[in-house]
């Protein structure tokens, strides 16, 4: 375990970031900032409201962050973290002004913009978040759906169709944009009017890809299956090299038992250099589905993920070779999976299950040490990573972590007791057999199913 002053000084450095500014925004990371060089006082005091955040004492955490404020009353990450924790006591209002006052100290700051917007969205203040969304979009276009998605919730229909063919016409056609498309012509009593629609401008525009797309979705949105079916193959016609409409024929293929076709059809899409990262994935998750069911096509299955090795491709194949019980290989696509995903609670547990059931104690003991520094109140990790002290012949530091971990426990007969039988194995190493026997049969005692 990695109890050392170093590591609490180098946690608060790092947590004690001030947000960015707007011209630094950078999406693939965390928000740092620099809160300076000030008193241990106020150090402790966020170091402490941070602590108390991270096991859901928010009410503690406000305190301390109040002490915070009284310190350095103009740092906008104190606004933030003080916003975050009365949206989760569903203190909306102070959570409002909260994160308000954040942005004052720092104008245009996305990552309090993002707050608020959710503030809001709890609260169903549709009219604010709408502003908010709109100040968002200007640093991240991703947030354009969340705007349509609130003008249809609120019923402003025309907004939410302009919104939606500015996206179709920037991104490219999506089956979630189509299924809100969808909703709102169904809402609108409309939807005989926009396939009609569709159609002359299909006769006017034979050649226009976006058209024949709208088609199929449509077509499938209301399951006229053979329509949408043959939209695509007219699609095909007049364009063979298309790439999106194998979005839909892939499924279609899948349908009429025609695998060959499928298969072919889900390659183009998982190779394409066109197509959303979010439809490549989803896929190639149908692939590994289609996989594990028709095990003849591995081969071509293994040949796509081979060329496409993303955190989520490769979950995919873990999750398939596990199921196959074939876990060492199902180890190796986890943690080819964890150097994208270091925060996946599933997948780090995964993983060092697996460890532990290879007898990896050392590559376990790592994952487990990590794993409590990003979940330090998840009871999970302090266990397994008792498991591992255990099996590494290190009882004193395996029932230090025990007893911090089964604190945080909360009704789970299983776990809690997994726990008694690793601290009396512990204790018996150490040769304390009175405390052997005592958790021994309290662990006798916990009936579990």
């Amino acid at each position: 375990m990695k109890k050392s002053v170093y590591f609490i000084v180098l946690v608060v450095a790092m947590l004690c970031s001030a947000l960015p500014s707007k011209a630094q925004i950078d999406f693939n990371k965390t928000p740092t900032d620099d809160l300076g060089d000030y008193t241990n006082e106020f150090q402790t005091n966020f170091y402490e409201a941070l602590k108390q955040k991270g096991i859901e004492n928010y009410d503690r955490a406000i305190e301390y962050l109040q002490k915070c404020i009284a310190l350095k009353p103009n740092e906008a990450t104190l606004y933030f973290e003080l916003g975050k924790n009365y949206s989760q006591l569903k203190n909306y209002p102070l959570a409002e002004s909260s994160l308000k006052k954040a942005l004052e100290l720092k104008p245009g700051n996305v990552w309090v913009l993002d707050e608020l917007y959710y503030t809001y969205i709890k609260q169903k203040e549709y009219d604010k978040a709408v502003n908010t969304i709109k100040e968002l979009v200007k640093y991240q276009p991703k947030y354009k759906e969340d705007l349509a998605n609130i003008y249809a919730q609120t019923k402003d229909f025309e907004n939410a169709l302009k919104v939606l063919d500015e996206l179709d016409n920037e991104f490219g056609v999506t089956s979630e944009r189509e299924k809100l498309r969808n909703r709102i012509y169904k809402a609108t009593g409309k939807q005989d009017a926009l396939l009609a629609n569709l159609l002359e401008r299909k006769k006017a525009n034979p050649n226009d890809e976006s058209i024949y797309l709208k088609l199929i979705y449509r077509y499938s949105e209301s399951e006229d299956l053979d329509n949408a079916f043959k939209t695509a193959q007219e699609l095909l016609k007049i364009n063979p090299e298309s790439q999106l409409v194998h979005l839909a024929l892939y499924k279609f293929y899948l349908q009429k038992e025609d695998y060959k076709n499928a298969v072919n059809s889900m390659k183009i899409v998982v190779n394409s250099k066109t197509i959303d990262p979010t439809s490549k994935s989803k896929v190639l998750s149908d692939f590994v589905s289609f996989a594990a069911l028709h095990p003849e096509y591995e081969s071509d299955l293994l040949e796509v993920t081979s060329k496409v090795s993303t955190g989520k491709s490769n979950l995919d194949l873990g999750n398939y070779y596990y199921q196959k019980n074939d876990k060492e290989k199902a180890l190796v696509y986890y943690k080819n999976a964890y150097k994208t995903n270091p925060q996946n609670f599933n997948l780090i547990k995964q993983i060092i299950l697996l460890q532990i059931d290879f007898q990896q104690f050392e590559d376990a003991l790592k994952f487990s040490d990590d794993a409590i520094e990003i979940y330090p109140a998840q009871p999970i990790f302090y266990l397994l990573n008792g498991v591992t002290l255990n099996a590494l012949n290190r009882p004193k530091e395996a029932v230090d972590v025990l007893d911090i971990g089964i604190d945080y426990l909360i009704e789970d007969a299983t776990m809690e007791k997994d726990f008694y039988l690793q601290l009396s194995q512990a204790y018996k190493a150490l040769n304390n057999l009175e405390q052997s026997k005592t958790f021994q049969l309290k662990a006798n005692k916990i009936k579990t199913k």
